[in-house]
């Protein structure tokens, strides 16, 4: 087994994650609880996203087809308005800034709440 280097640079601040080649990880993200969505994208996916959560529903549509079936919502219920995002078996194609918007429910416009830059260094380094 090797051992790979993760790195979280949060809005709030830096964090830094010893991790297992292949293992999971939580990008964390809080929202206000009015919300009733929350999308995870991607700068340089350009029009893909790497998760949309709507109307109590996980939509297919437009998901980059590298994250199918290794990324869910820590809480589909949005419990206390955690909307952070399970990301499996992280692999070095993973590292970028992730963003974390949410479907305001009374405006019903996304919002963007943070920010999360995320560097997976090769497993062995």
């Amino acid at each position: 087994m090797s051992c790979s280097l993760v790195d979280l640079w949060h809005n709030n601040g830096l964090g830094m994650i010893d991790d297992w080649s292949g293992q999971n990880i939580t990008l964390p993200c809080r929202a206000p609880n009015n919300n009733t969505g929350v999308m995870w994208s991607r700068a340089d996916l350009k029009t893909e996203n790497v998760f949309l959560y709507q109307d109590g529903h996980f939509v297919p549509d437009n998901q980059h087809p590298s994250f199918k079936n290794r990324v869910d919502l820590q809480d589909r219920q949005m419990k206390d308005g955690d909307v952070s995002l399970i990301l499996k078996n992280v692999n070095t194609a993973d590292t970028g800034t992730y963003k974390c918007r949410i479907l305001m429910e009374e405006t019903r416009s996304w919002k963007s709440i943070s920010s999360i830059h995320l560097h997976v260094d090769p497993p062995g380094e």
